[in-house]
């Protein structure tokens, strides 16, 4: 049974932009046989999949839905989109999840880790925010992020982050020259994470309380 009464439908505009940027990657993958990204892209249908199907039973609001979206424009770009040889990056890589946006100190990878995984704590809430108000029969609206349940979402956005670190390594498995960086890079992607996620919880908790 959905969780709203009242049906909800992702705007079709976002729909259609991602999938516009979808098909992009995939033409942008094929033609430089980037088989690692496109494992990437299998993922990310598999991801927008569960995204629509989340929105249909929980009801989730237009502007994440939008901001998930762009995530995912984040990411396919980040790992087809060269850069210009005067960018610095670290590695030999010159595509956008290389490029220091701070050199030496904070790479365009970390800041879409951290952007996305806030987004992730973001949805956490939403749905747990429903699924709360569903089970004692009130408006969701009604239902505030206490201490307990905001931790709880900053949690699940860490190991959402954890979880995409795995899928990065079983990449590492399948193709043998990957992008993924190495023990440091993985510290710092959970770092990322973990920043966004907890930056995430803080606002939720600052704009509904």
């Amino acid at each position: 049974m959905k969780m709203q009464s009242a049906s909800h439908m992702a705007p079709w505009s976002m729909i259609l932009f991602t999938l516009v940027y979808v098909a992009a990657a995939v033409v942008g993958a094929i033609s430089t046989q980037n088989k690692e990204f496109l494992i990437y892209i299998a993922v990310m249908v598999v991801l927008i999949s569960l995204a629509l199907w989340l929105d249909w039973y929980v009801d989730l609001s237009n502007a994440l839905l939008w901001c998930l979206s762009i995530w995912g424009l984040m990411h396919m770009a980040g790992g087809l989109v060269p850069v210009p040889e005067s960018w610095p990056i670290d590695g030999d890589k010159r595509v956008l999840y290389s490029w220091w946006l701070i050199p030496g100190r904070f790479k365009y990878d970390q800041f879409v880790h951290a952007y996305g995984f806030g987004c992730a704590t973001w949805g956490t809430w939403q749905c747990l925010r429903t699924g709360i108000a569903a089970r004692v029969g009130v408006p969701r609206d009604q239902i505030k992020p206490g201490f307990g349940f905001i931790t709880l979402c900053a949690v699940a956005g860490m190991g959402f982050g954890a979880l995409n670190e795995v899928i990065e390594f079983a990449a590492t498995l399948l193709v043998p020259d990957t992008n993924v960086g190495g023990y440091v890079n993985t510290g710092w992607d959970l770092v990322s994470n973990m920043l966004g996620s907890v930056t995430a919880a803080g606002i939720i908790w600052w704009r509904q309380r």
